[in-house]
């Protein structure tokens, strides 16, 4: 087999590498390898009866300001400030910061806890407004994500993703496991066990559901997991192998990989599993369909002309248009996916024997590289369009990786004594 024809199932080949991890809750640890060139100066100061808290409501909103590589954390001190409290906004700009954060965290009668905080703005000397959060201890880490979002959103003027999610395999001894966590790497927790390999997990529109190859009957077959419930539905267990699933904006669609017909190729297929129709028409191999955020389109990996490259066609498929080629930039590349705002097209190019991310302007065509690792593979866009998540291999082992569209900022995220493959970022939650 080509290595053009293992593409649909390129991720079982990582997955089978993957070494044991350790905990089966093993929490994914986060450097920072690098930064913006430009940072925000913000201080947050440790809210009011935090120590009470079983979390760290200010530590986490610093942790998630500075892996987003858009901020720099300036010592607020150990004395807590409330939401309320008279701050000198002036003092706080001398030392270095133009925005300042408090806020307080309290039980509430029935068990719930309250956040409250505020963001000031040091410079203009005025409030940017706040939020008033209420959930279950279980919650407050998202509590706190929503607040480092909405201070990116005030600061920034770009949405933040930090109170989005992660999904990504493991193996843990000779098991492999679906994990979805934050999207700091915490909290996370098993959505699927099994034996064999599950790869390709790719996030509904509304983030309820996961789409994913599992081999657990011992073929590909695309299943859809509903995350509240843990309900899976067969979306499809054709002839021959099934991968690559790829939902389309409004979910009621997902496009997938199919060898149905010998050669693979690019088939559509209702949510529920009904309505099967083939797309690509082409004697080659077409595989790793994605959808153009406004549903226009499907971009894809086809081998028609040769060797590997990046094509699209109409949504309808081939018979409502010929397949263009999309990326000319190398001879070798793969695993399209495309911005939110539908401008940029994330890849991976095999250069100099080895794999790297890339980003491309769809406009112009330009394209340039976004990392210095050379096993990349499987990126897959943050909600805001500002990053990119991938995977990858650090000192021999597999790892996640971040960086920023722009290449400045970067982070890895690993799992002490193991490794990790397949990750996907979750979209905007309701």
């Amino acid at each position: 087999m080509s290595l053009m024809s293992k593409l649909g199932l390129r991720a079982l080949v990582a997955s089978c590498l993957i070494a044991a991890a350790g905990a089966a809750h093993a929490q994914l640890n986060i450097l920072v390898a690098g930064v913006g060139s430009t940072q925000f100066p913000i201080a947050t100061a440790n809210f009011v009866n935090e120590a009470n808290s079983p979390q760290p409501i200010s530590a986490i909103v610093r942790q998630d300001l500075e892996r987003s590589g858009k901020f720099a954390n300036i010592d607020a001190g150990s004395t807590p400030v409330g939401e309320n409290d008279n701050v000198d906004l002036g003092s706080w700009k001398a030392k270095g910061a133009n925005a300042f954060v408090a806020g307080s965290v309290n039980q509430l009668a029935n068990g719930q806890y309250e956040v409250r905080f505020k963001l000031y703005d040091t410079v203009k000397q005025q409030s940017l407004g706040g939020l008033v959060l209420v959930s279950p201890a279980g919650g407050l880490r998202m509590s706190a994500h929503k607040i480092a979002d909405y201070i990116y959103q005030k600061l920034l003027g770009v949405r933040g993703v930090f109170a989005t999610r992660l999904s990504y395999v493991v193996k843990v001894g000779n098991r492999y496991q679906l994990q979805i966590s934050d999207s700091d790497g915490q909290d996370a927790h098993i959505a699927l066990s099994s034996p064999e390999p599950i790869i390709s997990p790719v996030w509904s529109p509304d983030g309820t559901k996961v789409a994913y190859v599992s081999f657990e009957r011992q073929k590909p077959i695309v299943y859809v997991h509903d995350l509240p419930t843990g309900r899976r539905v067969i979306i499809s267990d054709q002839k021959g192998n099934n991968s690559a699933p790829a939902w389309s904006p409004d979910g009621r669609t997902l496009a997938v990989a199919l060898s149905l017909t010998g050669n693979t190729q690019i088939f559509a297929v209702n949510a529920d599993g009904s309505g099967l129709r083939r797309l690509s028409r082409s004697t080659a191999i077409d595989t790793e369909p994605t959808y153009s955020p406004d549903g226009k389109w499907i971009y894809f990996t086809s081998d028609r002309g040769g060797q590997p490259q990046i094509y699209r066609m109409p949504a309808q498929g081939e018979s409502a248009g010929a397949a263009q080629r999309v990326t000319f930039t190398g001879n070798y590349n793969t695993s399209p996916r495309i911005s939110p705002d539908g401008t940029q097209l994330a890849y991976i190019s095999r250069t100099g024997g080895g794999f790297k991310l890339y980003i491309q302007d769809l406009q112009s065509g330009t394209a340039m590289p976004l990392t210095d690792t050379t096993h990349d593979e499987s990126p897959s866009f943050a909600a805001n369009g500002q990053y990119i998540l991938y995977a990858t291999q650090v000192n021999g082992r597999g790892v996640l990786a971040a960086v920023s569209t722009d290449g400045r900022s970067r982070q890895i995220l690993s799992i002490q004594g193991g490794s990790v493959r397949e990750p996907s970022w979750g979209p905007f939650m309701q």
